[in-house]
């Protein structure tokens, strides 16, 4: 109860709304498993849904939804967004949602990646990865870069100007996208000219100061951490042998990366493990811009779009990607 007690004394005051949409989805349980990821599940959707019937269309900005190869002869859903009256190639943003491995859908981002349309200029590309636990590492982050792959390779017909394509997500969509970028450098390819990690999952050892300091809270805690690593990596999370593509945190070798921006909050279990990544892409001479918001806790900006450290993060992140994906 302290600790607890302790966050909610530290959060800013615009943002305490958003705890009660945690309630609601079902985080007031520690273990993310078995019924309680069920119920969680239906009730993400469920709040989906009522969100966006509320909304008007936006004639601004055309949807469309692809069923392409996956890795394992699977099927992948990608829904790509375009200016309405694009005429001319745009740089790509291939867009990774969060959800800590085991929830979430391209469904839930539509607002978001309607917003990247228009703010940054450019055509997004949206994946729906398979999730844990049903079907563990590798299947998301293969799903991730199969994606990729086939924007790139339908960069023409997308209206992608290839040289200018951005990969990036919130959350465990961020996480995906540092070993998207991983698995990029290390495949040859597909060229990616920046990676936009928003408070990203990337330290299946879930012990940083911040992950220790952020028990038993109501938001994404430690104890929610933890069910998401195991349901990506079952016995093998906090071992020895956890592949750098799965936990990119793990990598020693940064250097070859694109240039990245890193956005945490101060008050959330991937605080630390993002200054570190930030860090170490530094050390390793890869241009990286980090920002850390004060009063600020995991997914703030999802609950609290019009408070005002919300309006910094979402522009600092929109300045740092038009600079990026300039022509």
């Amino acid at each position: 109860m302290g600790s607890t007690r302790v966050f909610i004394d530290r959060v800013d005051a615009e943002l305490m709304g958003g705890l009660d949409v945690y309630q609601a989805i079902g985080f007031a349980a520690d273990d993310l498993s078995g019924e309680v990821l069920s119920t969680m599940r239906r009730s993400l959707v469920e709040l989906i849904a009522g969100a966006a019937a509320a909304l008007p269309p936006n004639d601004r900005v055309v949807r469309e939804d692809h069923q392409i190869p996956g890795p394992d002869g699977n099927q992948i859903r990608v829904r790509v967004y375009r200016p309405a009256n694009a005429t001319t190639a745009l740089p790509g943003f291939y867009f990774i949602h969060g959800g800590g491995m085991i929830i979430g859908s391209i469904d839930a981002s539509d607002l978001d990646c309607e917003a990247y349309v228009e703010q940054v200029g450019c055509v997004v590309v949206s994946v729906d990865y398979r999730l844990a636990p049903e079907h563990p590492y590798p299947a998301p982050v293969e799903d991730c870069y199969a994606g990729l792959r086939w924007m790139v390779d339908h960069a023409e017909t997308l209206g992608v100007d290839t040289s200018r394509i951005a990969v990036g997500g919130p959350s465990a969509g961020g996480g995906l996208a540092a070993g998207t970028c991983l698995l990029a450098r290390d495949r040859g390819g597909p060229p990616i000219a920046f990676q936009v990690l928003v408070y990203p999952m990337l330290d299946d050892r879930n012990q940083t100061p911040s992950a220790r300091a952020f028990s038993g809270i109501l938001s994404w805690s430690q104890e929610h951490n933890a069910s998401g690593w195991s349901a990506y990596l079952g016995d093998a999370v906090g071992g020895e042998d956890v592949p750098i593509y799965a936990a990119p945190v793990r990598a020693t070798d940064l250097s070859g990366l694109p240039p990245t921006i890193v956005q945490v909050g101060e008050l959330e279990v991937f605080r630390d493990e993002g200054i570190d990544y930030a860090t170490r892409l530094l050390q390793a001479g890869v241009p990286t811009e980090l920002h850390v918001y004060p009063g600020a806790f995991h997914g703030w900006d999802a609950f609290a779009p019009e408070a005002a450290v919300t309006v910094q993060m979402v522009g600092d992140r929109f300045a740092a990607m038009r600079r990026a994906l300039q022509a």
